[in-house]
């Protein structure tokens, strides 16, 4: 993965973590390196921030069910609990990854905390109104095209009240800082390889407003956060926007 890279639009291939086939000790480690990188540049912040904003439209109840798919180890989550704590909020979190792998280390990672539940599942197939809100932290970067307003659909249906999405900012100072940092910190190939890509697979503004008309989802919110990452809010009940005709636009449901 070159240090030099054409960052106008989003990269369309596949990271390497998305060949279900390999995995193993490797992807393990990987998934445990992907903490540090996550700490360095503030990966928490933005999913916190988008959960108390929902959180708050919904009247701020004092029992909370979170839904974090593609979780990985899930430990973006851990600063979730810290706000539940200092809110009083009776907080449960489901963590849902597709591989073995990731579902091992958030078993490790929360092995003493009873407010988190780890399960092996593919969100397309979860059941509807599954959870209070369904939380993405750097997950649907990985869907382009058809594929992502797919993606985003289901995880407002697995949810209540909304969703809740935290990706990375397509830049060309975030693509060098992730390409410096992860040959500083790992000689994991998953790593080196899918740390750069993540972010030339990642979004600006305007593929936000792009998503908002596709999802013809009017109060769909999108903020740009530290350290150069999105928090994206989409409430689950929204009116669709109207045609000239008066009848309801786009794909929204």
């Amino acid at each position: 993965m070159s240090i030099f890279r054409n960052l106008s639009k989003r990269a369309p291939e596949d990271e390497l973590m998305d060949d279900f086939s390999m995995g193993g000790e490797e992807l393990s480690e990987a998934l445990v390196h992907l903490r540090r990188l996550n700490k360095i540049f503030a990966a928490p912040g933005p999913t916190r921030y988008g959960v108390e904003k929902l959180w708050k439209m919904i009247g701020s109840p004092q029992k909370l069910s979170i839904l974090d798919v593609g979780a990985g180890s899930g430990d973006v989550n851990r600063k979730l609990l810290q706000w539940a704590n200092e809110k009083g909020i009776d907080l449960h979190i489901i963590l849902v990854d597709l591989t073995e792998e990731a579902c091992r280390e958030a078993e490790v990672l929360f092995k003493d905390e009873p407010r988190i539940e780890v399960r092996q599942a593919d969100v397309r197939e979860l059941p509807d109104a599954m959870a209070d809100v369904v939380t993405g932290s750097q997950f649907v970067h990985h869907f382009v095209g058809d594929d992502l307003i797919d993606i985003v659909s289901h995880m407002l249906r697995a949810s209540r009240h909304g969703v809740v999405i935290n990706d990375i900012h397509r830049h060309k100072v975030s693509y060098t800082a992730v390409w410096l940092t992860t040959r500083l910190i790992s000689r994991n190939r998953y790593i080196r390889h899918d740390g750069p890509l993540s972010v030339a697979k990642g979004f600006t503004s305007a593929d936000w407003k792009d998503l908002k008309q596709k999802l013809n989802h009017d109060s769909m919110t999108y903020a740009w956060k530290p350290m150069f990452r999105y928090a994206v809010v989409i409430p689950r009940n929204h009116k669709p926007a109207l045609t000239a005709e008066g009848g309801a636009a786009g794909h929204g449901k």
